[in-house]
């Protein structure tokens, strides 16, 4: 069973490197999301999906959620496609967002703390391909 997870999981970050991560076409459509994560607002989670780091406001909120959904809704596809389960896709999705961070973002650590990208890599979750 491990060995099909680490296959289903590996499967995933190639689907993934292949078809990118949802953020960044949001983040070109969406002028408030794009100045949300420059300014250190939202960050990229574990989990694969966005999250808010400090105060949360209605429209940082808004933000979040919409691309969340949409995040969710290409997890479950290409999930299904992989043979994967949603958990694991988004996890790895989550890896990958957390890698494409460039320096001055904001990301979540595998301790839950919220972090800023300097020029060295990102903490990673163990469970990242």
């Amino acid at each position: 069973m491990k060995r099909l997870t680490r296959a289903a999981l590996s499967g995933a970050a190639f689907a993934v490197a292949l078809g990118g991560v949802a953020a960044p076409a949001y983040a070109q459509r969406d002028p408030a999301y794009a100045a949300a994560r420059a300014a250190g607002e939202v960050g990229e989670k574990m989990d694969g999906y966005l999250g808010i780091v400090g105060t949360e406001t209605p429209e940082l909120r808004r933000i979040v959620n919409d691309i969340n959904i949409k995040r969710r809704s290409v997890y479950s596809q290409r999930a299904q496609a992989t043979n994967a389960t949603l958990e694991e896709y988004a996890l790895t999705a989550g890896c990958q967002a957390i890698l494409a961070t460039v320096p001055g973002e904001k990301y979540q650590a595998p301790d839950g703390s919220w972090q800023t990208r300097t020029s060295a890599p990102p903490m990673r979750d163990s469970r990242c391909p």
